[in-house]
């Protein structure tokens, strides 16, 4: 119980490095503070552009999303490309919506807009070619820290469980460049990544062997 406890303990000192971070250097947007949130950033656009250059993005007919604010711009770029974008509802309360080709890619992509414009799914409905998970850190080897509620690892297990995510989907956080650390204490239960976008890298990790692809040099990010 102690070793839970303790990485409990390094885990929650990570998340309010970063967030002390962001805000002290001046790369978080609204909502504000960041604290206790999957935290907003400047540069998130050219983060989400970032996966255009990704080949499985590029073949990619369906993505699982977070709802958080600094994914919206991956949202609103995947639905302009028209793709399905699948997003979990805030805290699950309403389980999962889809999204196609909406009249308003600007609006849909936000909580509001997905809420008023998709329709309901549930995990086994559709193939998850690409799982995009919010961060409030993440190590070069993969493994991520949200804010502490286990969402994205309940969503991705759902669908998981449900046959619609393989060892094939491509899994990735965006994310501001001070949130890449060196490490990331981890659990059996975390989902790791296989790519992270921040706005001026594309970060391949070790978990990305499995998909072909070769991990980034590491060096110090944090």
């Amino acid at each position: 119980m102690g070793g839970v406890e303790e990485a409990r303990s390094v885990k929650d000192e990570v998340r309010m490095r970063v967030w002390r971070a962001l805000m002290e250097r001046g790369a978080a947007l609204p909502p504000l503070p960041v604290y206790g949130r999957i935290p907003n950033f400047k540069g998130a656009d050219e983060a989400a552009r970032r996966l255009r250059g990704v080949e499985m993005y590029v073949e990619a007919d369906v993505l699982l999303c977070n709802p958080d604010s600094p994914q919206r711009p991956v949202r609103e770029m995947a639905l302009r490309d028209g793709k399905v974008v699948i997003v979990a509802t805030p805290r699950l309360s309403k389980g999962f919506m889809a999204v196609y080709k909406p009249r308003d890619p600007v609006y849909a992509s936000t909580i509001r807009g997905f809420m008023s414009v998709g329709r309901p799914v549930k995990p086994g409905d559709y193939e998850i070619d690409v799982f995009v998970a919010g961060s409030v850190a993440v190590s070069l080897e993969g493994y991520r820290l949200g804010k502490g509620t286990g969402y994205s690892d309940v969503e991705y297990k759902l669908w998981r469980e449900a046959g619609s995510i393989s060892d094939r989907t491509l899994r990735v956080t965006t994310v501001h460049d001070i949130q890449v650390v060196e490490h990331v204490p981890r659990d059996e239960w975390d989902v790791p990544v296989d790519l992270i976008l921040t706005p001026t890298r594309t970060i391949w990790t070790s978990q990305a062997r499995r998909l072909g692809y070769k991990p980034t040099s590491k060096r110090s990010a944090y």
